[in-house]
């Protein structure tokens, strides 16, 4: 077994039990952004954390282990994504991502977001035109060193 059969068997059991991500963090003890990435095999859950989700989601033993080992960063398949959804993310990047760096380096001065030291909002914002999708994004400035 690998850390994406063990993704695969979460989605499996997460839809059989008909549960949320909400759930799964609440279960976890974190929010349902970092618990859904880490369920999906982008970040390293403690012993307790995946002990807690194996039992929910009745998970194998060797799964709750691989749960606890880093893993291998970075889940997109191809370098333009094909997911309508995750495309247009992809497709906010290229619209938008020169403006994100111009914007961060005026005000910060040169260096990069983190993504390590990182959260992330994801809620639905009610508007008689169409709900709307609200990501908030923090991440730690870090600027480059010269030496």
């Amino acid at each position: 077994m690998n850390r994406d059969d063990v993704t695969q068997l979460i989605l499996t059991a997460k839809r059989k039990k008909k549960v949320s991500w909400k759930s799964c963090a609440e279960v976890v003890g974190q929010s349902k952004e970092w618990t859904t990435a880490a369920l999906l095999g982008q970040m390293t859950l403690t012993e307790e954390q995946a002990k807690k989700i194996g039992s929910y989601l009745n998970l194998p033993e060797d799964a709750v282990e691989l749960l606890q080992v880093t893993p291998y960063k970075g889940s997109l398949p191809t370098s333009v994504p094909t997911d309508p959804l995750i495309y247009r993310f992809y497709e906010l990047i290229s619209v938008y991502g020169t403006t994100f760096k111009e914007l961060i380096h005026e005000e910060f001065g040169d260096g990069i977001m983190s993504a390590i030291d990182f959260k992330m909002d994801l809620q639905r914002e009610p508007n008689p035109m169409g709900d709307r999708v609200s990501i908030v994004m923090s991440g730690k400035f870090l600027p480059y060193k010269t030496y």
